[in-house]
């Protein structure tokens, strides 16, 4: 099951679509969901019974508005609906228990997805357990292209997994990117590097990520990359020609999975196309 969060923003309409087009692909249900969210509105000395009706009707309005959406985009797909209550990244939160994968809008009504890179995003694409879809409002021509980041742990393994996958099912190129850089300390005079041997490595690291996979997919056309760029940098200027954009998260730190990647978070603020974050498990 896919689940795309709405809150009746522009974005969160072309989340709606994109979700309603990966659900037929995959051939699995559509579960629409908007929370209700009245922290803001509750003032417990001045209770508003009609602020209450309000938010809930406006909250069946904007479900019914994506759900009708989503059938004229697909009519084959299941879809159903959901309001709940709650702060709308908790609930998204929850929804990964049962959700192949979770799509949201780039900027809500300071819901689903208040920033581009807002809490929400932040929250959902660093501990959601399966991959969090951010789409933007812009519609695009389809380039036929996936393009997915590895590099040289074992954690991007999901998201070249999760990338293969979307290649296969949309009939699109795959395009296997590692870029890398040479470490600081390689630009000292008295340290001796054979660029030829670095790039080598790289291509082959590329190589090796790739044949694990491709056995299992060999209608899927595989293009590989190494350039020598900083990686949210290689993957921005890719997204410009892609459908979909895949990146791991293995960010680390204080807060550990709730914190997204610096590349992963870094392409989430530049990428011209939808941003697929799919998180390595620890």
């Amino acid at each position: 099951m896919i689940v795309v969060g709405v809150d009746g923003s522009v974005t969160a309409r072309a989340a709606v679509e994109w979700a309603a087009n990966d659900a037929f692909r995959m051939r699995v249900p559509l579960r629409i969901v908007h929370a209700v969210d009245r922290t803001p509105y509750q003032i417990h000395k001045f209770p508003t019974p009609w602020l209450s009706d309000a938010l809930a009707g406006e909250g069946q309005r904007i479900l019914r508005e994506a759900a009708a959406l989503a059938r004229e985009r697909q009519p084959s797909i299941e879809v159903t609906t959901q309001d709940v209550e709650g702060l709308p990244a908790a609930v998204l939160r929850e929804q990964d228990k049962e959700a192949t994968e979770i799509v949201v809008g780039c900027r809500g009504r300071g819901g689903f997805a208040g920033a581009l890179l807002g809490s929400v995003s932040v929250h959902v694409a660093g501990q959601a357990r399966c991959p969090v879809v951010v789409v933007r409002g812009d519609h695009r021509p389809v380039r036929g292209e996936v393009v997915v980041g590895v590099d040289d742990s074992p954690e991007c393994e999901p998201a070249l997994a999760y990338a293969f996958e979307q290649a296969r099912l949309r009939g699109a190129t795959l395009r296997v990117l590692h870029a890398w850089q040479l470490p600081v300390h390689a630009f000292a005079p008295e340290a001796a590097y054979d660029l030829d041997e670095v790039r080598e490595a790289q291509h082959r690291l590329v190589s090796d990520r790739v044949r694990v996979f491709a056995s299992d997919y060999p209608e899927v056309k595989v293009v590989e990359e190494a350039p020598s760029a900083h990686p949210v940098d290689a993957l921005t200027t890719a997204s410009g020609q892609a459908d979909l954009l895949v990146v791991g998260s293995h960010g680390r730190g204080g807060l550990g999975s709730a914190l997204l990647g610096s590349v992963s978070r870094g392409v989430l603020h530049h990428a011209r196309c939808p941003v697929a974050v799919v998180r390595a498990e620890f």
